[in-house]
């Protein structure tokens, strides 16, 4: 069947690009992987989305799939293993079948890189974390820690030593990858602690974190850390493998477009965490799915 527009990703960008596409008038597909909503469904508190004061990410999720689905978006679970593109047509084939369209939005989002330590997902959103700025305010006068070494960890340490009490600055290196100007000021702050050389090799707590474990790389030593929250800031990675014979790629594995969400292919078009950007927000997913879908249905207008 050919389609206005298929969105490849129902997270807060595929979702939200839905939304605009229909709204327009366009006739609209979305697949999607796994499940409604993407990452932002494990998410119990959002409190930075304007207007909504609270809502779970969860709920917030089911809202945005009621809303596309009754604006009469089509939407189904199946995994997207590679678009081609054939002039005014584009075919995306999935694990399931094949469709067409005019035009794709890409917005498949991106994974946090994981510690790999045991209980790390059954603690993920009970003290684990891998957004200082969603989840900071949460742990206001608290211990906690940031393990990294790149310019996310030295910005997210910064962020939270104005809201905690305490924060552990944990880097499996004796020195950073980010900013020298960042590490700088951080070695200002009194309620900011350098763990070097070390790598988290446990997650305490039964219900909720009460700490971690760290070990020394050099002596091989254990040092146990009490704390609330954890936040892991080493590296994302994109979902953007399938796309590599179609448009550019940078370094990273993002998907290289700008604020228009263009891609270097017309009819192809790149929405959220898996484009290449310096916020990745919850706004700004959304954001860049209205972006998405408005130049998509541009495109198709001619």
């Amino acid at each position: 069947m050919m389609y206005d527009i298929i969105i490849v990703g129902a997270g807060p960008a595929g979702l939200t690009a839905a939304i605009y596409a229909r709204r327009a008038s366009k006739s609209v597909l979305v697949l999607e992987a796994r499940a409604w909503g993407g990452q932002i469904i494990n998410t119990p508190d959002i409190e930075n989305y304007p207007v909504v004061a609270h809502i779970s990410g969860a709920d917030f999720a089911d809202q945005l799939y009621r809303q596309a689905t009754a604006l009469g978006a089509e939407l189904k679970l199946e995994k997207v293993i590679g678009v081609e593109e054939l002039g005014k047509v584009k075919k995306v084939r999935t694990n399931q079948g094949e469709y067409e369209a005019g035009a794709v939005i890409l917005a498949t989002g991106s994974e946090n890189r994981k510690l790999g330590v045991d209980r790390e997902q059954a603690l993920t959103g009970r003290g684990v974390s891998y957004c200082a700025t969603c989840d900071g305010n949460f742990f206001r006068g608290r211990d906690v820690a940031v393990v990294g070494g790149g310019n996310t960890a030295l910005e997210d340490a910064l962020y939270l030593a104005e809201l905690a009490s305490k924060v552990y600055l944990i880097h499996r290196r004796d020195s950073f990858r980010g900013e020298e100007a960042t590490v700088e000021l951080l070695r200002k702050k009194e309620n900011v602690e350098f763990v070097y050389n070390a790598t988290v090799t446990a997650l305490l707590g039964e219900k909720r974190l009460s700490g971690v474990e760290v070990t020394d790389k050099l002596s091989g030593e254990k040092r146990t850390i009490e704390l609330k929250g954890l936040f892991v800031a080493v590296g994302r990675i994109p979902e953007n493998e399938s796309f590599r014979a179609l448009v550019e790629i940078d370094q990273a594995g993002y998907a290289v477009a700008g604020e228009n969400c263009h891609t270097k292919v017309p009819g192809v078009f790149v929405a959220g965490d898996n484009r290449t950007k310096e916020v990745r927000q919850l706004v700004t997913a959304a954001a860049d799915g209205a972006v998405a879908a408005t130049e998509a249905v541009k495109y198709l207008n001619g």
